[in-house]
């Protein structure tokens, strides 16, 4: 939910598009909820989720309280 378009890109099968996909996706919706909901993004499907799943967060960095 906070990555910027290089990090994006830095993901497997995301490039430059996808990448401004995704974050005119979360800027039109607000964050990510679940990992999952990334698919609702255009060229995101299953086989694309299967190799960033492991590599995207959507809830806050664990730290001190």
């Amino acid at each position: 939910n906070t990555a910027n378009q290089e990090q994006l890109e830095s993901l497997p099968g995301i490039g430059p598009k996808t990448a401004e996909k995704i974050i005119t996706y979360r800027n039109e919706h607000g964050p990510f909820q679940t990992i999952e909901a990334i698919m609702d993004v255009s060229g995101i499907g299953p086989m694309t989720f299967e190799e960033i799943k492991s590599l995207i967060t959507v809830g806050r960095p664990a730290g001190p309280n």
